[in-house]
């Protein structure tokens, strides 16, 4: 069940009239929960807020199937927009985005303009950026990319998925670049000549590429992960400024929490927007159980 379930998420996570419609009416149904607001005013107080609780953030500035030119040029200036209030603010918080979102399924010229607006001014106000990994199809690309930027620019980081089979050699091929890597298990449904369809090989592989050499970001809400990552620093003295935990906004805060108190680098991804529903979708297919906050929201008033 759980599995049909999953993959009933991943199939709505990419219907276009939906996430049309999502725009339209805004955070309601549970979204509220993992979605930090609209605006980057609502953004910026639950960022202050989060800081003061003593946990960092990389912010998302959520958008989905951007085919126009213009639409990417807004994009960015959102990110923008972005970087300069957490500069402003001194916020203790990167930024995460999307290439599609800056135009990669448009050309190639508009997602390196796009993306150099946004590293020049990430470079003035000292915010390190990195750069989501989407689905299959677009990992070799978004890859290529960070490939040139990352020799022109310092800050600039990416994500790996666990649940690929091209992730080692991937991380193989990074490792001249210096990457600092977000690891992830992979929320996208995938074929099984490209992905592993268990858990427990996913899981396996995650560990097996967590100690690559660079610094790490271990993004997970799994207990064994976080306890085998326990496990690794104390055993083989790895030192606690080399790695950090990423939480999503609005999933086990509680752990977070406990983490930071422990004295890990703990840092929470907050996205904010009105593109929020091909986002929402994959946290409820990641784990369907967070049906129950949308059931509560449908009988609110």
């Amino acid at each position: 069940m759980e599995r049909i379930l999953k993959n009933l998420f991943l199939f709505l996570s990419k219907n276009k009239a939906m996430t049309k419609a999502a725009k339209k009416y805004g955070l309601r149904f549970g979204a509220s929960r993992f979605v930090a607001g609209e605006s980057l005013d609502m953004a910026c107080d639950v960022i202050a807020d989060l800081n003061r609780k003593g946990l960092a953030v990389t912010i998302d500035y959520l958008g989905e199937f951007i085919e126009d030119e213009q639409e990417a040029g807004k994009m960015a200036e959102e990110c923008i927009e972005a970087i300069r209030m957490i500069g402003t603010n001194e916020l203790d918080s990167q930024l995460s985005l999307k290439l599609t979102s800056m135009g990669l399924d448009v050309s190639e010229q508009v997602v390196m303009n796009n993306m150099r607006r946004i590293l020049d001014e990430a470079r003035a106000h000292r915010v390190f950026v990195t750069l989501d990994m989407e689905d299959f199809p677009r990992c070799q690309p978004t890859l290529d990319v960070f490939k040139t930027l990352k020799s022109e620019y310092n800050e600039l980081g990416t994500v790996i998925q666990a649940y690929l089979y091209r992730t080692e050699r991937d991380i193989e091929e990074l490792d001249a670049y210096h990457p600092n890597l977000r690891l992830v298990k992979g929320a996208y449904k995938e074929p099984t000549d490209v992905a592993f369809p268990e858990k427990k090989d996913v899981d396996e592989n995650f560990k097996k590429i967590m100690q690559n050499g660079n610094y790490t970001a271990v993004a997970t809400h799994d207990d064994k992960i976080i306890d085998y990552t326990r496990d690794l620093v104390k055993d083989q003295g790895i030192p606690r400024d080399s790695f950090e935990f990423q939480m999503l906004y609005g999933i086990r805060t509680e752990k977070q929490l406990e983490l930071a108190k422990e004295g890990y680098k703990v840092r929470v991804y907050v996205p904010y927007g009105t593109d929020w529903y091909g986002y929402f979708m994959r946290r409820l297919a990641e784990r369907p159980a967070n049906i129950a906050f949308v059931l509560k929201g449908l009988f609110k008033k």
